[in-house]
């Protein structure tokens, strides 16, 4: 009679502490998850922070944290927690939550490709003490990341791109800007008197001159053909992609530099944004000059999917409408109507330049 009342008791308690564990394990509940930046550079580390706080007088037996994470964010020292599934990586965190505690975990991930990337997507699996009963509750959260690409180093820039960001470096300081003042100095034998500054020179007794500052006129224009071939049709094929992910980075390293030297850089493509395809909207960032322009270019750069949207001719088109502008077209082939196509934006007032990239053919 004694065993047969200890097993009624047993399961009775079994029962009812499936019932209180379902009813009450999420409540006072909270979990998070975010990166500790919202955007890197390709092949940079980020931290994915996995916050999970538990603010009532009853503990949580076991929770269960899931989810799909794009495969191009690589979990560094956590291989038995994230794998490869068809589409991505299949993540899981395992939590034992005490009364009124907080578990704050840092997963350190590789970025190795440029790109917008969102890990918010987690489903939370609750239950008691005999996984007698289970509940799950599915969340999305704020949790993305922009990858940018990668800045190469200037024995990867290929050398016709050192020559023209040589030539716009030159011609960024090579003519003084007779309306820019950058200060004052003595006056020096063959100076010119009509940049004699007149009142310092009252108030110190010695003729003082004016130091220009030099023009900041050149307007660099990138323009990436994301075709291969002048044939190609949508998409980039697999076998080419790193080919074009390294014509971006050229693209990205050419822009970055030009600001970084003063200057004003643009960006623009004949392929489209993430989830604009097919809506005959390309790719083009006007040239401006400053920090903001920097991160403007590379979040662009970063969202841009290897895809057609237009021809590379028909999109040169409506580039008819720049003028002064110093233009580098980074493409894998040209042919008599690119060529055809750059003499007309150069009788617009426009400096032209083709640069082939590598394994690149003209017909």
């Amino acid at each position: 009679m004694s065993v047969l009342w200890l097993v009624v008791m047993t399961i009775a308690f079994a029962v009812l502490q499936a019932v209180v564990f379902g009813c009450c394990n999420f409540r006072k509940l909270t979990y998070t998850r975010l990166f500790d930046r919202i955007s890197a550079f390709e092949g940079e580390k980020a931290e994915l922070l996995e916050s999970i706080e538990n603010k009532k007088m009853l503990p949580v037996p076991w929770l269960r944290a899931e989810s799909r994470i794009p495969k191009q964010l690589h979990f560094e020292k956590e291989q038995l927690d994230a794998h490869e599934v068809s589409g991505g990586l299949y993540h899981k965190s395992i939590f034992y939550l005490s009364p009124m505690l907080k578990i704050t975990r840092h997963h350190e991930v590789r970025l190795t490709k440029r790109g917008l990337y969102d890990a918010g997507s987690v489903v939370i699996t609750c239950g008691d003490l005999f996984s007698m009963s289970k509940r799950e509750m599915q969340m999305n959260l704020d949790c993305a990341i922009t990858v940018y690409p990668r800045i190469l180093d200037e024995n990867e820039l290929p050398d016709p791109a050192h020559k023209w960001l040589g030539d716009l470096i030159v011609k960024r300081w090579i003519m003084p800007d007779p309306f820019l003042v950058n200060g004052i100095r003595d006056y020096r034998n063959g100076d010119s008197m009509k940049d004699v500054h007149w009142r310092a020179s009252a108030r110190t007794g010695d003729l003082r001159v004016k130091v220009r500052d030099f023009t900041s006129d050149p307007r660099a224009m990138v323009v990436l053909n994301i075709q291969t071939s002048d044939n190609q049709w949508a998409d980039v094929g697999e076998n080419e992609a790193e080919n074009m992910e390294q014509a971006i980075r050229i693209a990205a390293t050419m822009c970055v530099r030009a600001l970084s030297n003063g200057m004003q850089a643009g960006f623009s493509s004949n392929a489209c944004l993430n989830g604009m395809a097919g809506k005959g909207e390309c790719v083009f960032v006007p040239s401006r000059a400053g920090n903001e322009q920097m991160n403007l270019i590379l979040d662009t750069m970063a969202r841009m999917m290897l895809h057609r949207e237009l021809s590379f001719q028909t999109y040169m088109d409506g580039l008819m409408h720049l003028t002064g502008e110093d233009i580098l077209i980074l493409s894998f082939y040209e042919t008599d109507e690119i060529r055809e196509k750059m003499n007309e934006l150069r009788i617009r007032g426009n400096t032209v330049d083709l640069l082939l990239l590598k394994g690149g053919y003209r017909a």
